[in-house]
């Protein structure tokens, strides 16, 4: 996805935060060759890309350990589940949105079967094996401690089945070994995106909250120094 305006972002910096859009191959921002060096069995180039950023985030001063929070919707869902399961140690909160999760069975939902061409199919053994390999469903791995996560699904989502945010939450749920929540939020009555204003100002919200409070980003105070 190409930089764009975005108020939850400025809500975000005007709170002391620091912002950063990663890009990364996969996306059709940079070209068609871009495009490709992130997808299919190539894939695994976007989770090293977004790990690099971080990286560097840290190296130039702008964040330090312990306080890098990350959120990605659909396919950036799968993005930052990638990076908790790869580098559960990087990040000090995910929130996970609308994901795809299980890479294993995603062709079964939803429109699943029209992404194959992206991502690979299960029913290939080659593919299977590049799927596997990064698949955050089947990462996750008991005794670990896990920061803290926020996957959010809606139960009327016909593109990425809510059954990834929630298989996740259990699987997550089971394996960590660590202080931090892990959380579900489902939305009724709403599909993959499109919501009214008030849900989705209560979304970005509840989100941009959820991080913050695990960074320890303080609240903004309102006008007349009451306490939101």
């Amino acid at each position: 996805m190409s930089p764009r305006y975005r108020a939850q972002v400025l809500a975000w910096v005007r709170a002391g935060g620091v912002f950063a859009w990663a890009g990364l191959r996969g996306g059709g921002e940079e070209g068609e060759r871009w495009h490709l060096a992130g997808s299919g069995e190539h894939k695994q180039n976007t989770f090293d890309d977004f790990a690099a950023a971080a990286d560097h985030l840290l190296a130039a001063g702008w964040s330090e350990p312990g306080r890098i929070a990350v959120m990605g919707t659909s396919n950036g869902g799968l993005l930052v589940g990638a990076a908790l399961t790869q580098q559960p140690g990087k990040y000090a909160a995910v929130v996970c949105r609308a994901p795809l999760l299980d890479m294993v069975r995603y062709e079964r939902s939803g429109l699943g079967p029209s992404w194959v061409p992206e991502y690979g199919s299960a029913h290939d053994p080659g593919q299977l094996r590049t799927l596997l390999g990064y698949s955050p469903y089947h990462r996750v791995t008991p005794g670990t401690a896990y920061p803290a996560v926020l996957l959010a699904a809606s139960d009327g989502d016909t593109r990425t089945d809510p059954l990834h945010a929630r298989k996740m939450c259990a699987a997550l749920q089971h394996a960590t070994t660590g202080p931090a929540p892990v959380l579900l939020r489902l939305e009724h009555g709403v599909g993959h995106s499109a919501r009214s204003v008030s849900r989705a100002i209560a979304l970005e919200a509840e989100c941009l909250a959820f991080l913050a409070h695990q960074v320890g980003l303080p609240a903004p105070q309102p006008p007349d120094g009451t306490t939101p």
